[in-house]
C-alpha cells in the first residue's frame, strides 16, 4: 500500500523517527500542522487548475494537472486523430483476416479431396485392382491448356 508514493514500511520509519524528533507530546501538534499544509497546498492546486480551465477555454475543460506532462499532452491533443486512422486500418486489417482464414479453408478442403484421390489410386495400385472413380473435384482455378 502506497500513501503519496511511500510504501507502508518507509512510513513507519517516518512515523518513527518522527515520535523521536518531536516526542509523542508534540507529536498531534505537528501532524495537524502538516494536515492543513496538504489542505492548502491541494485547495491551491485545485484552484489553479479551475483558474487554467477557464482561461484556456471550453475545449480544455477535461484538462487535468496530469495532462500538462509533455508527453501526455502530444499523445491526447495530437495523437488523437491518428489513433482513429489505427484503429480503422486494424478494422480493415481484421476484414482481410476473416477472408484470408476462409480461403485457408478452402485450400484445406481442397488438399483433404486431393489426399483422399492419390490414397485412393495408391492403394489401388498396391492390391492390382482398377482405380476407383475419381471424384468430382471443382477446379480452384480454370485450366488453361495454352498458358503451360
Amino acid at each position: 500500500m502506497e500513501i503519496f508514493g511511500i510504501g507502508s514500511a518507509e512510513f513507519v520509519l517516518l512515523l518513527v523517527l518522527a515520535v523521536i524528533m518531536f516526542g509523542p507530546e508534540k507529536l498531534p501538534e505537528v501532524s495537524r500542522r502538516a494536515a492543513r499544509i496538504v489542505h492548502f497546498v491541494r485547495a491551491f492546486a485545485n484552484q489553479a487548475t479551475n483558474q487554467l480551465k477557464d482561461e484556456l477555454g471550453p475545449e480544455y475543460k477535461d484538462l487535468k494537472p496530469s495532462d500538462l506532462n509533455p508527453k501526455t499532452l502530444v499523445s491526447k491533443l495530437l495523437l488523437a486523430d491518428v489513433e482513429n486512422d489505427l484503429n480503422d486500418i486494424k478494422r480493415e486489417l481484421d476484414g482481410v483476416k476473416a477472408d484470408l482464414n476462409g480461403s485457408a479453408a478452402d485450400v484445406g478442403q481442397a488438399r483433404s479431396e486431393v489426399k483422399t484421390i492419390v490414397g485412393s489410386t495408391t492403394q489401388s495400385q498396391a492390391t492390382g485392382s482398377e482405380p476407383a472413380a475419381p471424384a468430382t473435384v471443382t477446379p480452384l482455378v480454370a485450366w488453361d491448356s495454352e498458358a503451360t
